[in-house]
């Protein structure tokens, strides 16, 4: 339910806060509610991914790229992620969530989300994202930069970045 009301309030408030381009950092403004505790008092490291898909969702929005995806069709899903954790926030705590599309490469698109308080980084994270078809299917690297309009040369995804995707992928088969 938490979750919900958050989407609600953040599509609320997408408007009034400016127009982004999908290559830009959309910077979203959170609050550590009592639901984002687990014993330790601090928030849940469930509840940062959960508040992640918040964050993609308010770049796409704000970027005008979700009504794009969704006229042709397509959804977004995560593929892979991976977080680290510097610092605990606390309840009540304000902090701001930066995310911004690190690059693409044949297959999917990567993004860096950061959780900061003030100047200070909380955790980070990486995520490997995929566009499927509502009508069965993946969307292809060269339709989804048809639609987006392409990949800025500026946009190159860091090696460090290809190799975990490599290692972060998941066989279709056990190896036991």
């Amino acid at each position: 339910m938490n979750l919900y009301l958050r989407m609600l309030w953040l599509m609320l408030r997408s408007k009034s806060r400016g127009r982004l381009g999908v290559w830009d950092t959309a910077r979203t403004p959170f609050r550590v509610a009592p639901t984002d505790l687990d014993v330790l008092r601090h928030m849940n490291n469930g509840k940062y991914l959960t508040l992640m898909d918040l964050g993609r969702v308010d770049l796409m929005v704000r970027s005008g790229f979700a009504k794009k995806v969704s006229a042709a069709g397509w959804y977004p899903v995560v593929a892979a992620q991976t977080i680290s954790y510097r610092r605990s926030l606390k309840l009540w705590q304000r902090f701001e969530l930066y995310s911004r599309v690190l690059g693409v490469d044949e297959k999917s698109t990567y993004l860096e989300q950061t959780f900061c308080v003030g100047e200070t980084v909380y955790a980070k994270a990486v995520v490997r994202a995929r566009f499927l078809k509502k009508s069965g299917g993946t969307v292809s690297q060269e339709e989804l930069e048809e639609l987006i309009g392409g990949v800025p040369e500026s946009v190159r995804l860091p090696d460090w970045v290809r190799d975990w995707s490599e290692n972060a992928s998941v066989r279709s088969t056990a190896q036991v």
